[in-house]
């Protein structure tokens, strides 16, 4: 409806205007008309998306950050959040997995790797589905932080430390004891630096080969229709009492592309069940007022 309307007005300010400048007929009342459809073409185009109801709905805090990568606009619905750094959780994946096809430790996504009993199934809930034998692809599809704890003791943070500052992803904070310093400790990503991160993905302009790249915005793909593909990856991590959700990505269309970076938080005594799945309904009820998934 909104696009008809544009269509409309941008037709009639053109006809009026211009039977105005060719007939130089009823001149003040030509260009009252021309000044009233451009004043309302003006209040439609800067209205305002709204970001905030969403959250709303949800009952939850957080913030969604979107860049129209054609028109160059960003748009808030919070925006000191969208600029202050927390840990990524499992968004992390998605510039992990790059880092681990470009150094070698694994050849492809389909690379399997082995569960052994020495690995640590508490950090992350109950999940009995998640500790076998499993592709690194199936992996990051389905979230198994394990393997990819297994890959970056391989990795070594001395080439995360490296690999991270030449993409300028995040604070470069690597102090965690642990390997796991993207789910717990002091590294840290806002959600407009994710996107930075993610338009250069898209553009293929990071230190990355093109090939691993390809592989990547492969196995990124979560959704697919006959106008567009959404490339993503969610997040959920607990800090200093709190829990932290995220979904991050982009939607690629023909004439088009829409990044977000979306983080909720709350504390983790509050029970909130829809609290996972709110991180897409939000994002996706804001990507439908801008018309990115028609």
């Amino acid at each position: 409806m909104g696009r008809f309307l544009y269509n409309q007005i941008d037709y009639l300010t053109f006809k009026t205007c211009h039977y105005q400048n060719h007939y130089q007929i009823n001149m003040k009342s030509m260009r009252l008309i021309c000044i009233i459809f451009t004043l309302l073409y003006s209040a439609l185009a800067t209205s305002q998306v709204d970001m905030v109801t969403p959250f709303k709905n949800c009952k939850i805090e957080g913030s969604t950050t979107i860049y129209d990568y054609k028109n160059k606009k960003w748009m808030y619905s919070d925006a000191a959040d969208a600029n202050k750094a927390t840990l990524p959780a499992s968004t992390f994946k998605i510039v992990n997995l790059l880092i681990a096809l470009q150094s070698g430790v694994i050849k492809n996504e389909n690379e399997i790797v082995k569960f052994t009993e020495k690995q640590d199934t508490t950090l992350y809930g109950y999940r009995p589905d998640i500790y076998m034998d499993m592709t690194v692809k199936n992996a990051f599809e389905v979230s198994a932080g394990w393997v990819f704890v297994d890959l970056a003791k391989r990795i070594g943070k001395e080439r995360y430390q490296h690999d991270l500052k030449a993409c300028h992803y995040g604070n470069g904070n690597l102090s965690e004891k642990g390997t796991d310093f993207w789910n717990f400790g002091s590294f840290a990503i806002s959600p407009r630096n994710q996107i930075e991160f993610l338009v250069k993905v898209y553009e293929g302009t990071l230190p990355f080969s093109k090939r691993n790249m390809d592989i990547l915005k492969k196995v990124m793909v979560t959704e697919e229709t006959g106008t567009f593909t959404i490339r993503s990856k969610t997040g959920w991590t607990r800090d200093n009492g709190n829990d932290i959700g995220w979904w991050v990505g982009y939607v690629e269309r023909k004439d088009n592309v829409y990044f977000f970076g979306t983080r909720l938080t709350k504390k983790r005594s509050t029970i909130h069940p829809d609290f996972g799945s709110c991180r897409k309904t939000i994002t996706k009820e804001i990507l439908k007022q801008i018309h990115a998934l028609d």
